[in-house]
């Protein structure tokens, strides 16, 4: 449900801690859109994927009409024939929730101004929601996954897209669009980055970074971490430092918030317990000043790890309801 805020602008999402979902029609719809491709599922009360499908566009296009037709095919294709309650939409970069557009995606300028709330109401006759993809992926755990009856927790996207969503309290926190992070400032004067600023988050622990540096160290172009973990100790020095980068942005949240626990989704999931418990130890051990309990970091689930966002995209449904 919808709790006003108290300044009286954008309506806080609140979650009923034990809520119980009713395993019934109509179904629920989630579509994610990042840099590139465009994914849809068709979801049940109970977070079981019933059907999915992708639809990929030129990020490098200025023009919106490849986003356009990716839109509609993976939203057509996944919910032909499917009576849903709504459809929540997954999305990076900036957003606007309260009109349904995207705001700025630096790595795709045809996102920019995209009404993809008003392009899928259109097609599909039914409410359409939109939030940044780090907010939402809160909300897939939250409703359907390690967060399911917490009150506070974080979890992480890693890989192409980075960011961090908060649940703290029962409640999400999230300024109005979304920031994820991905975007806060952890080296002074390190790279420059797409945003155009210098040493963010972002440049240090994404997959860019993790194939560049693999690269420059004569480990072959292309890698990816798991390809790396196994490499052993030839791939060790790249594999911890990319784990102490995304532990450099979780100690600021954890300074913050003291959320607890983090949940790390996507290419963190490739990187095993190994990662995982690197991870850990750098944000512990760089919050030990704080009184909170020692931070926690858990995997995500294995073999399907961007499921999460979309699920999300489901969850946004039912909040809204």
């Amino acid at each position: 449900m919808a709790a006003l805020a108290p300044d009286g602008g954008r309506p806080r999402l609140r979650l009923v801690p034990d809520l119980p979902v009713a395993p019934a029609r109509p179904l629920l719809g989630a579509v994610e859109v990042l840099p590139g491709q465009v994914r849809a599922a068709l979801v049940d009360h109970s977070g079981k994927l019933l059907r999915r499908t992708a639809a990929g566009f030129d990020p490098a296009a200025r023009e919106p009409a490849g986003v356009d037709a990716a839109v509609r095919q993976a939203a057509l294709e996944c919910f032909d024939g499917c009576e849903l309650t709504g459809v929540g939409v997954a999305a990076t970069g900036l957003v606007d929730p309260e009109l349904g557009t995207f705001i700025e995606v630096n790595d795709a300028p045809a996102l920019r101004g995209y009404p993809v709330a008003e392009v899928l109401r259109r097609a599909l006759g039914v409410p359409v929601y939109i939030e940044h993809r780090a907010r939402l992926q809160v909300l897939g755990d939250r409703w359907f996954g390690v967060g399911r009856g917490l009150r506070s927790f974080a979890s992480v996207s890693t890989g192409e897209v980075l960011g961090v969503g908060v649940f703290f309290g029962g409640e999400l926190l999230a300024p109005h669009g979304g920031r994820s992070g991905a975007h806060m400032t952890v080296l002074a004067g390190g790279e420059p980055c797409t945003c155009g600023a210098r040493g963010c988050w972002k440049t240090v622990a994404t997959t860019r970074w993790l194939r560049r540096r693999a690269q420059a160290g004569g480990l072959g172009t292309g890698m990816t971490l798991e390809a790396l973990v196994r490499r052993g100790d030839g791939g060790r020095p790249v594999v911890e430092e990319y784990a102490d980068n995304l532990a450099l942005g979780l100690v600021n949240i954890q300074q913050l918030f003291a959320p607890g626990l983090f949940v790390l989704h996507g290419e963190a999931v490739e990187g095993g317990e190994g990662f995982r418990a690197r991870v850990e130890e750098r944000l512990r051990r760089d919050s030990g000043w704080s009184t909170a309990a020692p931070p926690r970091v858990v995997l995500g689930e294995a073999g399907r790890p961007d499921d999460v966002a979309l699920l999300g995209g489901a969850g946004l449904v039912l909040t809204h309801r």
